[in-house]
């Protein structure tokens, strides 16, 4: 059982004691009569094929209060089209699939492009993006939830938790992340661990008490992918393309967002799901890959909020994060230990020295280009620079699935 502690600046909705699945399910039946509920499901084609997204899919089946799903399909042909679209016709509520590949998508990307808007390289950032505005434009639900297509103790416990403090009038939260704990024989979660938490805190050392750091510092798990959100919020949040993805909507939700109309939720008892390799001999893969590109959302949110980084700033850092990560290796080894948990000791810390190296050059590539990429434009930019789009996005969709 979770302990109840609320800390940090974010309020914390925790899975205390055995859940009444029933009782949520049937409050959240009846708030679907009145405000919409759409689930997002980024997926890639290759997921179809794993064991985590069939169980996924039959859990889905069980699930009344859901308006619409929308799979926002990635990189793939017409044939995985079509199979995509067989795999999830097997769900009883209206399902739409997002064809980003599809050729009326794409003359939709052009037009973006010729209208001076970035809509991004392709990723998981362009996919939830693309979805969302669907979801938009479409009209029909005032919340919508995400969540990743991997996750193998999927439960549909985990999305009536996500969206009920969103779909609720009486909550009146605007967005929520999800959290949970990943625990198997061993912990899991590296990134957050041994990364953003010890990143986030020497970065408070250093800066002091900013409030977007102490917003940051409240999530207990910050790079979890799934929340919820009113599809208000949607319209108006940016989105980061790349593995800051997770980091850049918790900045676009701070900015756009009273910190009392954002809330994260325990979402269930335990969360496995596929893990990707550190990658120590290339930045350009694995979790190597992943905190570099953290990082520099990290640090060019803050420049965003009037953060001069000096000619020694990212040195003091690396030598501050270092510092703090060790002594959180030593309370992560006693934490393991106590719960007779795996604990590979020189693997954590080997991971810490590639987490320091990836501060390093995330600083070179922030001090060479400040701004860097532009975020993918929010849906309010796009649809005032081309007041006809929600229509045309609506019917490529529905072209797409006839």
């Amino acid at each position: 059982m979770s302990d109840f502690h609320q800390s940090g600046i974010v309020p914390t909705f925790h899975r205390l004691g055995k859940f009444n699945l029933d009782k949520l399910e049937s409050d959240l039946l009846e708030i679907s009569r009145h405000r919409g509920i759409t689930l997002v499901l980024p997926s890639l084609y290759s997921e179809l094929q794993r064991p985590a997204l069939k169980h996924i899919v039959q859990e889905l089946k069980y699930i009344e209060y859901i308006r619409e799903i929308v799979v926002a399909l990635g990189p793939s042909n017409r044939e995985e089209f079509d199979l995509a679209r067989s795999f999830f016709s097997v769900l009883p509520q209206k399902t739409t699939i997002v064809w980003e590949s599809g050729p009326y998508i794409q003359s939709l990307y052009e037009e973006l492009r010729c209208l001076n808007l970035y809509p991004g390289q392709g990723g998981k950032g362009r996919s939830a993006w693309l979805a969302l505005g669907y979801v938009i434009a479409d009209e029909g639900s005032q919340v919508v939830a995400l969540h990743d297509c991997d996750i193998v103790t999927y439960s549909r416990e985990l999305v009536g938790r996500l969206v009920y403090p969103v779909a609720s009038t009486t909550l009146a939260y605007e967005f929520c992340k999800g959290y949970y704990s990943r625990v198997t024989e061993k912990m899991h979660g590296r990134v957050t661990r041994l990364f953003v938490t010890p990143l986030i805190r020497a970065l408070m050392k250093m800066l002091g008490q900013l409030d977007i750091l102490l917003y940051f510092d409240s999530f207990r798990y910050p790079l979890a992918g799934e929340f919820s959100m009113i599809t208000d919020l949607a319209r108006i949040n940016r989105i980061p393309a790349d593995w800051g993805l997770e980091i850049g909507v918790l900045a676009e939700v701070h900015r756009n967002c009273s910190n009392k109309r954002v809330c994260q939720v325990e979402l269930c008892e335990n969360y496995e799901h596929k893990h990707r390799p550190l990658s120590p001999e290339s930045s350009e893969k694995g979790l190597n890959k992943m905190a570099i590109d953290i990082a520099k959302t990290f640090f060019r949110t803050l420049a965003s909020e009037g953060i001069i980084y000096s000619s020694g700033f990212f040195n003091s850092l690396r030598a501050t994060y270092l510092r703090l990560a060790k002594d959180m290796v030593a309370s992560y080894n006693a934490d393991a230990l106590i719960n007779g948990l795996k604990y590979d000791r020189h693997g954590e810390v080997t991971a810490v020295e590639v987490f320091t190296e990836a501060i390093r050059k995330a600083g070179e590539i922030t001090t060479d280009d400040p701004l860097g990429p532009p975020l993918i434009p929010n849906w309010n930019r796009v649809f005032a620079a081309s007041p006809d789009f929600a229509e045309k996005l609506v019917e490529a969709v529905r072209a797409d699935n006839l």
